[in-house]
C-alpha cells in the first residue's frame, strides 16, 4: 500500500536537540516530509551527519533535495563556547557557510538560527537594522554565522531568537529549565541572578514560526533577510524561578534575588530584547504564555508529584 509522502521538504540540522526536536515535530505533523540530522544523538531516529565533512553534507542535500533547510545545530552555551574557542568558530562560520552554499546549488530557502546574544544589550529594543555588538565569543560566533550564510546564499533568513525553553530530555538543556532543582529543593537558599532581563521563549512558538516562514516563502521569494522571534515576557532567572514555583504551588521563600551583574563566566548583555514587529507584521508568530509553557515542560522532572493535583483537577 502506497504511503502518501508529503511534497513539500524539509531538512533540521541540530534535530536532536531542544529546539530542533520542536522544529521536526512541527514540519512533520503539519503536512511536510522531514528528515532530521544530528551527531552525537541522532541514530536511529535520525540521519547522522557531521556538519564540517562537507562531502556527507553535499551527499544528503543532493540526495533529499529539501525545499528548506533550517540549521538548528549549534553549542548553545556561551561558557562552553568560551572553553572551546576553534571548534565553535568552526561550526558557527565554516560549517554554516558551506550549508549556505549547497542549500544554494539546490534552491533550498536556509532557515538559520542565530541569537539575541549578537547585541550588547544597551539601548534595548533591537530592531532587524540595528548595528549587533557581541560581548562574547557565542555571540560572536553565531555573528560569524549568520554573515557566512548570507554572503554565501543570499535566498536566507536569519532568526534570531533569546533564552529558550521547552520539553526537555535533561533539565540541563535549558537554561530555564536548569533551575527546576534549585526552585524544588526549598531546604537550602538558592542565589537567583536578578540583574539580567531576559525573554523565556518556548520553542514550540520558534519552531511555528520556522514553518511559517517557510510557507510565506514558498508563495512569496523576497521573504529572506534577518527576523527576530522573542517571547514577550521580560523576565530576570529570579523572577522565572518565582514563575516556576508559582506553576507548580512551590514555595519560593528560599530564593535570593542577587542584582549585581555576574562576575564569572561568559559576559551577558544586560538586556537584549529583540523588536518581533516585522514578522509580527507579516502575520507570522506564536507565543505561549511562561507559566502555561514551564507547566507542559517540567512537570516530569518534580520529585513531588503532588502538584498534578493541584494543577489539574
Amino acid at each position: 500500500e502506497d504511503v502518501d509522502v508529503p511534497s513539500r521538504r524539509v531538512l533540521i540540522t541540530g534535530a536532536t536537540g531542544l529546539l530542533g526536536r520542536a522544529v521536526f515535530k512541527e514540519f512533520n505533523e503539519n503536512n511536510w516530509n522531514a528528515v532530521g540530522c544530528g551527531y552525537r544523538r541522532a541514530q536511529p531516529r535520525f540521519e547522522q551527519i557531521n556538519l564540517l565533512d562537507s562531502i556527507a553534507v553535499h551527499d544528503i542535500i543532493h540526495e533529499f533535495q529539501p525545499h528548506v533547510i533550517v540549521h538548528c545545530a549549534a553549542e548553545r552555551r556561551p561558557d562552553v563556547v568560551e572553553s572551546q574557542p576553534d571548534a565553535a568558530s568552526q561550526r558557527g562560520g565554516a560549517a554554516s557557510a558551506n550549508l549556505a552554499k549547497e542549500a544554494a546549488g539546490v534552491g533550498a530557502f536556509l532557515i538559520y538560527i542565530s541569537t539575541d546574544y549578537v547585541f550588547d544589550g544597551t539601548s534595548p529594543p533591537y530592531k532587524e537594522t540595528d548595528v549587533p555588538n557581541p560581548l562574547n565569543l557565542y555571540g560572536k560566533t553565531k555573528l560569524e554565522g549568520e554573515k557566512a550564510v548570507l554572503e554565501n546564499n543570499e535566498e536566507t533568513a536569519v532568526l534570531r531568537i533569546p533564552v529558550l525553553y521547552g520539553e526537555v530530555e535533561r533539565l540541563e538543556e535549558s537554561a530555564v529549565t536548569v533551575m527546576f532543582d534549585k526552585v524544588q529543593f526549598s531546604n537550602k537558599s538558592a542565589n537567583m541572578d536578578h540583574w539580567q532581563q531576559r525573554f523565556p521563549t518556548n520553542v514550540k512558538d520558534v519552531a511555528a514560526v520556522c514553518r511559517q516562514l517557510a510557507e510565506k516563502r514558498m508563495l512569496d521569494p523576497s521573504i529572506k533577510g534577518t527576523f527576530h522571534w522573542s517571547g514577550n515576557e521580560q523576565m530576570t532567572k529570579y523572577e522565572m524561578a518565582c514563575a516556576i514555583a508559582d506553576a507548580f504551588n512551590l514555595p519560593s521563600s528560599h530564593l535570593r534575588p542577587i542584582t549585581d551583574s555576574p562576575v564569572v563566566g561568559a559576559l551577558r548583555p544586560k538586556n537584549a530584547q529583540l523588536d518581533c514587529s516585522k514578522l509580527g507584521g507579516g502575520g507570522i508568530g506564536q507565543r505561549t504564555p511562561f507559566r502555561a509553557g514551564i507547566r507542559e515542560s517540567g512537570g516530569g522532572f518534580l520529585v513531588d508529584k503532588r502538584w498534578r493535583q493541584t494543577v489539574f483537577h
